[in-house]
């Protein structure tokens, strides 16, 4: 199974699981780590059902949501469909539907981990930045609790801070900063009684 197949069939569930697997306090560290300000034009990149979105409406930005599951954008319509500035957006990491030099940030929480080619989705991320504009990810760091890759998709088994650094400042950003968020992704396998509870990371960079 795919990750989109994956993420089509548990659209309807994802907030209930996504509230067991880590808190609003990853939400509130990455708009600290952005420094967002109302106004701004920001990308939820791999936006899920809106778990930054929310917060970034909330915050008087305007928000281009995209994501390459149909049932998770629709999911995320019917929930926000009073919510005005979010334009919802189907989309793959690597050919990503939003013009170069468009928006101010660019998020992308719990995403990395699930595309085919990260070094290269980083690159296109930076592509639709703004000169001065902000990329800011969060994701987990290196494991090895093979269940994420078997029940839910993972393509990666977290990434290597050292890694994630090096792939930003190859990408042209500078000021590039990665440290632990200080909370920790938590799951348990539906097959068996194994649990991960994985830290989390954030990365920014300035384009």
């Amino acid at each position: 199974m795919s990750s989109k197949q994956y993420f089509n069939e548990v659209a309807h569930e994802w907030d209930r699981m996504r509230e067991t697997f880590f808190s609003e306090a990853v939400r509130e560290k990455t708009f600290a780590v952005a420094g967002v300000q109302r106004g701004m034009v920001a990308a939820d990149i791999g936006s899920g059902t809106g778990f930054l979105t929310e917060g970034l409406v909330r915050e008087g930005l305007q928000v281009i949501a995209v994501d390459e599951s149909e049932a998770m954008l629709e999911t995320m319509r019917k929930k926000f469909n009073s919510v005005k500035g979010i334009d919802y957006r189907m989309g793959e990491a690597e050919s990503l539907p939003i013009p170069g030099g468009s928006v101010d940030y660019v998020f992308a929480n719990m995403y990395l981990h699930h595309v085919e080619a990260p070094r290269r989705a980083i690159l296109e991320m930076v592509r639709i930045l703004k000169l001065g504009g902000k990329l800011v990810l969060t994701d987990l760091d290196e494991h090895h609790s093979e269940f994420l890759r078997l029940e839910h998709h993972d393509r990666w088994m977290g990434f290597k801070r050292q890694d994630i650094r090096q792939w930003l400042t190859d990408a042209g950003l500078r000021e590039v900063i990665v440290d632990g968020i200080g909370e920790n992704c938590c799951a348990q396998s539906s097959c068996g009684g194994e649990c991960a509870s994985i830290s989390i990371f954030v990365a920014s960079g300035e384009k």
